[in-house]
């Protein structure tokens, strides 16, 4: 008899996924803009950013550990609350005593030891949700990806708004209540979670020992070692650009709109790379794919990196958007393929891990740079600097094993 297929749990994961990702990309503009606001510099905005990732570095990987411990939909759901509660201090605390640029970092900081927790385990029950439904993991992938991109496009739109009309301070209020409502989908999803067959030896009575079994998981997989590493070089010189130096840009012109419609065109168009994904995977392999995206993603930085008018920036950030689609539906794939159930969360929990690890080592030398050269020369020294990186990466023999 064949199983009837359940489209439900899938639907209300990307619910919970596309509200929580509004309200992380509404944090995303908002914070280093409110940082801009109090201190008039832009190395306050990198600083914010790498001193609120710290947390991350190890929080992340321990999460993990819990949502392999006590379930993926219990993470996902505690997740939100948490990191809703917490983004509403902000207001509050403006509101009671004034809010100063410590104030902000201590809750940045806050935020960061909970805030992985509900991306980290929707990342997780993708397959679960997946296999109620009937789609392959190429197709689920490029979904939950797209949905985040969409929720990452829609997100700073509304901030950019919000700011004008209420200021950036009082836009936490809003982002706190959609991660509540991002909760509230999590909470209504039912799905089997499949823990494999090894459930029991990936286990051990101390939660570390369980991190470091992760870890080793990754290790013995050389090509999601080389995917992570390709994927986290490219970040590491490419968010300095969304984060600091665009709004660094656009602060000094006192225009939060252009700034906001930029970025939501990037992630508009990384929705269409994610959905192509599977398609793109069927046409040219992964491998050819991963080294068509990376150069893309360079080549379009450099004319963003002279500053054009705002249409320019626009078709140059739509090319850029389409073209890291892909990247995050072919690493999730690849970990949900290769690495066992029981491992899954740990894995994503580390991928998190490394993810925050990036901001820790540019965003403040971005930051500096910016204050000290100018917008201009950082910009271009970044796009330069991504399209070495995209070449060098791309000849590595390890790349071609994506196909395999």
């Amino acid at each position: 008899m064949t199983k009837t297929k359940n489209l439900v749990p899938f639907y209300l994961l990307e619910l919970s996924s596309v509200t929580a990702i509004i309200a992380g990309s509404m944090v995303y503009l908002a914070f280093p803009w409110l940082a801009l606001e109090l201190t008039s510099s832009a190395i306050s905005s990198g600083s914010l950013v790498a001193l609120t990732a710290i947390p991350g570095l190890f929080v992340a990987p321990l999460i993990g550990a819990v949502i392999d411990r006590v379930g993926r939909r219990v993470v996902a759901i505690y997740g939100e609350i948490l990191s809703g509660l917490v983004i509403l201090l902000i207001p509050i605390l403006h509101n009671l005593f004034g809010i100063n640029f410590w104030s902000l970092v201590a809750v940045g900081i806050i935020r960061a030891m909970v805030a992985p927790g509900g991306h980290t385990a929707r990342k997780s029950l993708v397959p679960d949700a997946a296999r109620e439904g009937g789609l392959t993991l190429e197709r689920a992938n490029s979904i939950h990806e797209a949905i985040f991109a969409a929720g990452f496009a829609i997100g700073p739109a509304i901030a950019g708004v919000l700011i004008v009309l209420v200021g950036p301070t009082d836009v936490f209020w809003f982002t706190g209540a959609i991660l509540l409502i991002a909760a509230i989908f999590a909470s209504l999803l039912k799905v089997r979670e499949d823990k494999g067959e090894h459930e029991k030896e990936s286990r051990t009575e101390n939660i570390f020992t369980d991190m470091k079994l992760g870890v080793q998981a990754i290790l013995a997989l050389p090509t999601l070692v080389v995917l992570i590493f390709s994927i986290l070089t490219l970040a590491l010189v490419y968010m300095p650009t969304e984060m600091v130096v665009l709004p660094a840009y656009f602060n000094a012109l006192n225009d939060s709109t252009s700034l906001s419609l930029i970025i939501s065109v990037m992630a508009g168009a990384s929705v269409f790379g994610a959905l192509a994904f599977e398609w793109l995977d069927k046409i040219m392999g992964r491998a050819n794919m991963f080294r068509v995206a990376m150069l893309a993603v360079s080549a379009s930085m450099i004319p963003m990196a002279l500053l054009p008018d705002l249409w320019l920036f626009l078709v140059c950030g739509a090319v850029l958007g389409f073209s890291w689609g892909p990247m995050m539906p072919l690493l999730n794939t690849v970990i949900q393929e290769k690495v066992d159930p029981a491992m899954r969360g740990r894995v994503f929990g580390i991928e998190m891990s490394i993810w925050n690890a990036a901001p820790l080592i540019s965003m403040v030398l971005v930051g500096w740079a910016v204050d000290s050269f100018g917008v201009g020369a950082v910009y271009m020294t970044l796009a330069l600097s991504v399209l070495a990186l995209s070449i060098v990466i791309s000849l590595l023999p390890q790349t071609s094993k994506l196909s395999h």
